[in-house]
Formats: structure tokens, C-alpha cells, sequence
């Protein structure tokens, strides 16, 4: 998949492209418990790149995913609002080469932090979810992969109107 995502007003930045950065962010990936790496990069309506990559804690509960860490980044560089696209990939890493053809998604946590976003800046972002040799890729919305969901919106009170 190369076509353009030129409705995010990002310039020559592809979809394939897009991946290719989710795909070198895994490789830094700090998996040493389940050597699964998955890498996430984020698409900004400026057009820049922001990636991010899972980071296992020997506790398990600590563990941070890919899509979390890119996500928290854009917000410590005050871009939270500007996420337009986010494309994932990942699988078993061995000898630097990605093993597998699956295709991931983005779990129920980074669904919800992706929202979060989502409704920030007001914008149905695209996720675009590899394998993670990039053999196959999938597109859907978010609101798609987290129908009925629950943010920002929900808190509003008529105080605060």
C-alpha cells in the first residue's frame, strides 16, 4: 500500500513510508521477556513523525506499548491535538529480523489513549495496523476499533459549558 495521505495535509508522506518508521522504531524495541518488538509511528498535521517502541518491565505491569510512548511523546512536544495517522507493526524479533506475517492491532489500552487524542484535537485518526515484515497492512479509523467510546466528552459538565 503506497498511496498518498495527502487528506492529513502531510506533504509526500505515504502510508508505506509511514510503516517503514513503525518498523525501524521496533527495532529498538526493549523486549527481552517476550521478544516481541512493535514499533509505532505517529503522523502530525504538520506532516512530521513521531515513532515509539514497546518497553518491557520485569513486573510485567509496568510494560509500556509502542503506541503509548509515540503518543506521550507528541504531547511532551506539544502535539497531542495534531495526531492524524499512526501506523503499528511488530512481532517476534530474532537476529534482527522480524519473524511472522500477523497482522496487530493496537490493544484496548492504547485504544483508549489514542481517543484521548482523537478527541483533543477532534480528529477520527487513521490506524494503520502491519505485519511486521510489511507484507500486509490494514487501514481503519479509530472510531472503528473503538466504537462507543468513552473520553474527554463524557466528563463535561454542565458547569463547565
Amino acid at each position: 500500500m503506497s498511496e498518498s495521505i495527502d487528506a492529513f495535509e502531510a506533504g509526500n508522506i505515504t502510508v508505506k513510508s509511514l510503516m517503514d518508521k513503525a518498523r525501524t522504531a521496533a527495532r529498538q524495541s526493549y523486549s527481552p521477556y517476550s521478544a516481541f518488538a512493535v514499533g509505532a509511528a505517529l503522523l502530525l498535521k504538520d506532516g512530521s513523525v513521531i515513532t515509539g517502541t514497546n518497553f518491557e518491565n520485569a513486573s510485567y505491569g509496568l510494560t509500556l506499548c509502542a503506541e503509548t510512548v509515540a503518543v506521550a511523546t507528541a504531547n511532551t512536544a506539544g502535539h497531542l491535538a495534531h495526531i492524524r495517522a499512526i501506523a503499528i507493526c511488530g512481532g517476534k524479533f530474532d537476529e534482527d529480523r522480524f519473524i511472522g506475517h500477523d497482522i496487530i492491532y493496537p490493544c484496548g489500552r492504547c485504544r483508549q489513549v489514542l481517543n484521548e487524542a482523537a478527541e483533543i484535537g477532534h480528529y477520527d485518526i487513521m490506524v494503520y495496523c502491519g505485519s511486521a515484515e510489511g507484507s500486509e497492512i490494514e487501514p481503519h479509523r479509530l472510531s472503528t476499533l473503538l466504537p462507543h467510546s468513552f473520553g474527554p466528552k463524557n466528563l463535561t459538565s454542565p458547569k463547565n459549558d
